[in-house]
C-alpha cells in the first residue's frame, strides 16, 4: 500500500506489517488469551513458519484500513469491555505506526480460555450440587 510520496520516492507498507502491529497490540490487552488461527496460518505454523500476524485479517483501500481480529478471551472477564479496549488500542497503534486511517476494528470472539484451576473448581461445584440434590431426594423408610 502506498501511503505517501516525497521527492525522494514513496513509502509502501505491506498488509502483513499492519497485521503484525494489530496482533501485538491486541495481545497486550488483559483478558485476551490468544489470537485464533485461520486454516492457512495453522498450516504455515505447522510447517515451522512463525506467524506473527496470527488471528488478524486486514483490508486496505488506499490509505484506509479495516481490521478483523479473531481472539480467544480469558474466562471470567467482561467481554464487551475487553473488546472495546482491543478496538481502541489496535486503532491507536496501527495509526500511530503507519499513518493509515483505521476505519474499523472488528473483534470476533472465537472462544473462551478456561484455566485448569477454574475447570477443576467448576467440576467440584457440580459434584457438590449433585450430592446436595441426591441427599434431598433420598427418602428414608
Amino acid at each position: 500500500m502506498k501511503i505517501g510520496e516525497q521527492n525522494a520516492g514513496e513509502v509502501n507498507i505491506s498488509d502483513e506489517v499492519v497485521s503484525i502491529i494489530a496482533s501485538h497490540a491486541a495481545k497486550d490487552i488483559p483478558g485476551i488469551s490468544s489470537m485464533q488461527n485461520s486454516l492457512g496460518t495453522g498450516i504455515a505454523e505447522f510447517l515451522g513458519k512463525k506467524n506473527l500476524s496470527k488471528g488478524v485479517k486486514v483490508n486496505v483501500n488506499d490509505s484506509e484500513v479495516v481490521i478483523d481480529l479473531f481472539v480467544i478471551i480469558e474466562y471470567d472477564v467482561q467481554i464487551p469491555q475487553v473488546a472495546w479496549k482491543v478496538q481502541e488500542r489496535v486503532k491507536s497503534k496501527v495509526e500511530e505506526a503507519t499513518g493509515l486511517n483505521v476505519i474499523s476494528v472488528n473483534v470476533h470472539v472465537e472462544g473462551i480460555n478456561i484455566k485448569k484451576d477454574d475447570q477443576e473448581e467448576n467440576v467440584k461445584d457440580y459434584i457438590i450440587i449433585e450430592e446436595e440434590k441426591n441427599s434431598e431426594n433420598h427418602v428414608e423408610d
